[in-house]
């Protein structure tokens, strides 16, 4: 790869950091080549984005990026490196922590998500239970409807009692 190519590659990579706020990365080292297909799979089925990428150009991406806390990143960047792109802060958490019922890889390295890091596949269960978006939305509406639906009832019960004494 000459150095044309690895700044097209890195400007790529700068462009995916800087338009993504939901970034993990993975070791699939161990992984044999029709394991990392399935994962793949089961990645692309989520509509999560897979890439494996070389320690040094995700680096200098990083260092490029314009969010600063990316930074906390790197002392993960050893060994081979998957670099994941997701919409659904927990949707890779999830498939990984799936995937590795039948092995120990891929093993979580690290996770940008919302501004926040985590470091280490011990925050693998921390991540899967983050919600999404539209979790978060259906909790707000069903707290909201809860108190509402008391009331319905307790109205409801009132008027039922009414027409029972009548």
């Amino acid at each position: 790869m000459n150095k044309t190519e690895k700044t097209e590659v890195i400007d790529g990579l700068v462009e995916k950091l800087n338009a993504n706020n939901k970034i993990y990365l993975a070791d699939c080292s161990t992984l044999t080549v029709e394991k990392v297909n399935a994962f793949r799979k089961q990645c692309f089925e989520k509509k999560i984005s897979v890439t494996v990428v070389k320690n040094t150009l995700l680096k200098k991406a990083i260092e490029r990026a314009n969010d600063s806390k990316l930074a906390e990143l790197i002392p993960a960047l050893k060994g081979e490196t998957a670099l994941i792109f997701t919409d659904v802060s927990n949707a890779p958490a999830k498939v990984i922590k799936d995937f590795r019922k039948n092995g120990t890889k891929p093993a979580l390295k690290a996770a940008y998500v919302e501004e926040m890091v985590f470091m280490g596949d011990n925050q693998l269960d921390a991540l899967v239970a983050l919600k999404s978006k539209n979790e978060l939305i259906g909790d707000v509406i069903a707290l909201l409807q809860a108190p509402i639906q008391r009331v319905i009832g307790a109205l409801e019960n009132k008027t039922g009692g009414e027409d029972k004494a009548a």
